[in-house]
């Protein structure tokens, strides 16, 4: 895998993840918490996407193999999944794979906001799992898995970061900043899942391509 690789896995994961669209959800579930609640909050759920993204770098081929799916059949799966992601966050509409706010807030009074529904599926949710182990099915060595864990622990920082400063971000964008971000971010997902389609329907038929 080129090194050049975990940058394109950096960005497919930022806009999948979108720490952006959490602010809100992480501002309504926090509003009676501390300062220093608000930052363990944070850091569990940011620590949470970084341990999901290991995961499943690592053992993602394995499970592929088990349930005798192709790599091929899951890259163009995957990526009709990640192009639907990106045709909401075009149209400002909810993203499909994840919770909305009424949900999350109702499963927020069951459990731990922090790995539920904030981590878990409000910023790592299907979209992301699939980008993850479709990136770990096509590397070409240990040093390639290691980059794509690299990258998770880049986007979780970033993730705190953003949860961090939730408050300022809603403020200084805005409802109108924040679906014009999501609509610029969710053009470069449908670029990214059209390069998984493609190379999915390369490796299923590739005397197509030949």
């Amino acid at each position: 895998m080129e090194h050049i690789q975990i940058f394109k896995i950096i960005i497919a994961l930022m806009v999948l993840i979108n720490p952006l669209s959490a602010a809100p959800i992480f501002l309504s579930l926090t509003p009676y918490n501390s300062a220093r609640e608000r930052r363990k909050i944070a850091q569990t759920a940011s620590i949470t996407v970084a341990i999901t993204i290991c995961i499943f770098a690592l053992v993602g081929d394995l499970i592929l193999r088990f349930l005798n799916i192709s790599i091929g059949s899951f890259q163009v799966g995957g990526g009709i999944l990640i192009l639907l992601i990106a045709i909401a966050m075009m149209n400002a509409q909810p993203n499909p794979t994840k919770h909305n706010e009424e949900e999350a807030q109702e499963a927020g009074q069951r459990n731990s906001i922090a790995v539920v529904p904030l981590a878990i599926p409000m910023l790592i949710g299907p979209g992301s799992i699939s980008t993850v182990i479709i990136y770990a099915s096509t590397a070409k060595n240990w040093w390639g898995i290691a980059e794509i864990m690299l990258a998770g622990l880049v986007v979780a920082i970033v993730c705190y970061v953003g949860m961090l400063a939730a408050t300022k971000l809603s403020k200084l964008l805005g409802a109108t900043g924040i679906n014009i971000i999501n609509r610029i971010m969710g053009m470069v997902l449908a670029a990214v899942s059209i390069e998984i389609i493609a190379g999915g329907l390369k490796n299923l038929f590739p005397n197509l391509f030949a």
